[in-house]
């Protein structure tokens, strides 16, 4: 298979009051299952079917990308949180974030700003872009910002799958409730390995 459904390195209740076990089940076991079986099925047979996930998510079209990019970024999101997150302060990311943004105030306003104007379902990103400076992008649907050349570093889920058991429609809440369960060693280590790989793209070309 190209993609397996990940072990979450917690417990689905272990988010909780900030999200609950049953949104965790949902989630989790229902949803993400079912992209990461999608699309196994869909590229069996294809010119997908050797391929590397992140290959898939920048050449793909179509269902395939959809499922691909789902299932991926569904990883992504469950492993940057956790019950015993690691604070921003301790991290190295921490200056790189007051660099571009000023302050970690204007980062979380920032990104709220911009996930609440997402028209539809999507995802928010912390990103580190091809020049070595952080941005927030959103995507509607499945999208990702493999596509467009950056490193993604944190992401939240904005369909309503994510949220709509605990917070309604109160998609701020979430949000908020977001930001306490980040880990930021996890972003922090996402961040030195994108450095080096985009140290390496400017090597090599």
């Amino acid at each position: 298979m190209v993609f397996e459904l990940p072990e979450l390195p917690y417990a689905l209740d272990d988010l909780e009051p900030y999200i609950s076990g049953k949104t965790m089940e949902l989630h989790y076991l229902k949803y993400h299952r079912y992209y990461i079986n999608r699309i196994n099925s869909l590229v069996s047979g294809t010119n997908f079917e050797n391929k590397d996930p992140d290959t898939i998510i920048k050449v793909a079209d179509g269902a395939i990308f959809n499922f691909a990019a789902q299932a991926w970024n569904h990883t992504f999101y469950f492993n940057t949180m956790g019950p015993d997150a690691d604070s921003l302060e301790n991290t190295s990311i921490s200056d790189v974030i007051i660099e571009n943004f000023g302050s970690v105030k204007f980062l979380k306003t920032l990104f709220t700003k911009t996930a609440l104007s997402l028209f539809g379902v999507g995802w928010v990103w912390l990103v580190l872009n091809s020049k070595g400076g952080l941005e927030i992008v959103r995507e509607n649907n499945a999208g990702n910002p493999l596509r467009r050349g950056m490193f993604p570093l944190l992401a939240c889920d904005l369909w309503e799958h994510a949220y709509f058991l605990d917070y309604n429609d109160r998609t701020e809440d979430y949000l908020n409730a977001f930001w306490r369960l980040v880990d930021w060693r996890i972003v922090a280590d996402r961040h030195t390995e994108a450095m080096k790989s985009l140290n390496i793209y400017h090597i090599n070309n």
